[in-house]
């Protein structure tokens, strides 16, 4: 459950790292928090401003909506985001990574109720466990689920890769490219070789042929890959 894989209309692979159970329980935990103190706040001054018992229920009432719509109201007008999945950086996204529309922010927040509040998020816990894509109940059902925004950043990430003394590089036409163009490139190839996605890289090498405007005789993992280290020669001189 470490990520899923997303089709761009680009026909370009991409990954989105999937939530993981810690970092929505703490997300979850942080929203309860929140809530917790707005209610002993609303007690607190119904009780300073003496209200008759005839309308405490429904102030109570009236200060309970909040609570009641808290998830929906912040997911649907904080681009998918509650206080405590800002906190963690998570978000709620569609499957192929667009803006979830209303219809599936209330599919989420109804089954809440099943998900969370009568099984006190048992079922979303063990829904979230056993789906590839980080999926509890609510998910399911409006066709999201709940990324991690974090940035991982690793070895393989790294936009440096070590080039031997005696190395002769292939193409200067990799100038055309900046830091960032070569990280995303190797974050591509990197992924779609770990998946074994050859048509990412197909695609990939298409897009660089065209970019650089060369002709290579080599395989087109072998000419990604020439095409990293040669960008990592000429900029480490």
């Amino acid at each position: 459950m470490d990520n899923f894989q997303i089709e761009t209309a680009q026909n370009v692979s991409i990954y989105q790292n999937v939530a993981g159970i810690g970092d929505r329980i703490l997300a979850y935990i942080i929203d309860i928090l929140i809530i917790f103190s707005y209610w002993l706040l609303s007690i607190f001054l119904l009780g300073a401003l003496g209200t008759d018992d005839d309308d405490v229920w429904v102030f109570m009432m009236v200060l309970g909506l909040p609570i009641f719509l808290y998830h929906l109201f912040f997911e649907t007008f904080w681009n998918g985001r509650s206080p405590g999945k800002a906190a963690m950086k998570l978000r709620v996204v569609k499957l192929d990574g667009s803006k979830p529309g209303f219809g599936s922010y209330f599919a989420r927040w109804l089954m809440r109720i099943v998900d969370i509040s009568i099984t006190t998020g048992g079922v979303a816990v063990v829904s979230i466990l056993i789906s590839d894509k980080g999926q509890r109940l609510g998910d399911l059902a409006a066709g999201t689920t709940v990324i991690s925004e974090k940035k991982r950043v690793n070895l393989s990430q790294s936009l440096l890769v070590t080039v031997p003394d005696n190395y002769v590089p292939t193409y200067p036409q990799v100038t055309v490219f900046n830091d960032q163009d070569v990280q995303t490139i190797k974050t591509l190839y990197t992924d779609a070789k770990r998946n074994g996605n050859h048509n990412v890289i197909v695609k990939l090498a298409e897009r660089l042929k065209e970019k650089m405007v060369v002709d290579p005789q080599e395989t087109n993992i072998e000419f990604v890959d020439r095409v990293i280290t040669d960008y990592n020669y000429y900029t480490q001189q």
